[in-house]
């Protein structure tokens, strides 16, 4: 007779490629998962009244929530790409080292450059031109030795930077997904469970809310669920007793260095070492 069980433990997600069941990601950090199906019926009627039911084609969907994640996850809605060049907006407070040049810190897009005279970027803007990082400015007198600029512009960054992008080029692959979990019975034993999602799509919508007074930014991600190739959708599946490998036990002989598969001392019992009782003889 089947035990009751009850679960109060988020799943771990072993994430792979669909068609080559190659590793992509292990979800270790989720704080809520959501799995599930749905399927609408479609009736004839007799007289008015619902007579033949027809059963819709399943629809599963499965929801990831996480606070703790590495940047990355959000390549899960892209296909997988991860760039090395990103555009980075530059803010600086530059001091002249010589009249009518300011020496930028960083490497400037072209026409992305602007130079300021007050401390804000609505001040008097000064005219020039930028060549090998260095801002000239058309009038030299417009900028003086020792006196500070307030300089914005964009730079491609090509190095110490990651990227993932979100565009209409990119598209997210398809995944196979075990979601991995532990349920506890009434006799308080553990039993691993396994829900495992055949052919599934990360929905491409993402919202991130940021803010300096509430909870940490919380993250979801769904996936639509559908039919692979051999018909399957999802399973939920119970995992017994994990099976021990087909090999007898391997032990130490500390007095000879050797290996040996049996131990007149020891026995293992329900995953527990235990010694055997020891006889006059030794055995």
């Amino acid at each position: 007779m089947d035990k009751n069980m009850a679960n109060r433990m988020c799943c771990d997600l072993d994430i792979r490629d669909y068609y080559t069941k190659a590793p992509v990601m292990r979800v270790d950090y989720c704080n809520t998962n959501t799995y599930g199906f749905t399927s609408d019926s479609v009736w004839a009627k007799r007289n008015g009244v619902k007579y033949i039911r027809f059963d819709a084609p399943l629809e599963g969907n499965l929801d990831i929530t996480f606070q703790v994640h590495p940047f990355q996850v959000y390549s899960l809605l892209n296909g997988g790409e991860i760039l090395s060049d990103a555009v980075i907006s530059r803010h600086e407070n530059i001091v002249a080292s010589q009249d009518g040049k300011i020496i930028l810190k960083h490497s400037p897009i072209m026409g992305s450059v602007f130079v300021y005279t007050d401390n804000d970027f609505t001040g008097q803007e000064v005219q020039g031109s930028v060549s090998d990082d260095v801002f000239t400015a058309n009038t030299t007198s417009d900028i003086k030795t020792g006196k500070t600029y307030y300089v914005g512009y964009l730079e491609n960054k090509t190095n110490g930077v990651k990227r993932i992008a979100f565009n209409n080029r990119n598209y997210s692959s398809a995944y196979f997904i075990q979601m991995i979990t532990t349920n506890k019975n009434e006799d308080g034993d553990d039993v691993g469970m396994r829900l495992t999602v055949y052919k599934c799509y990360p929905k491409r919508e993402l919202e991130l809310n940021f803010s300096s007074e509430d909870s940490p930014v919380e993250i979801t991600m769904s996936f639509e669920c559908i039919q692979d190739e051999d018909g399957n959708v999802m399973d939920i599946i119970e995992l017994e007793e994990e099976e021990l490998p087909d090999v007898e036990d391997i032990w130490i002989n500390f007095a000879t260095g050797t290996l040996e598969t049996y131990s007149p001392l020891y026995y293992i019992q329900n995953g527990y070492l235990l010694q055997n009782e020891v006889k006059e003889d030794g055995y």
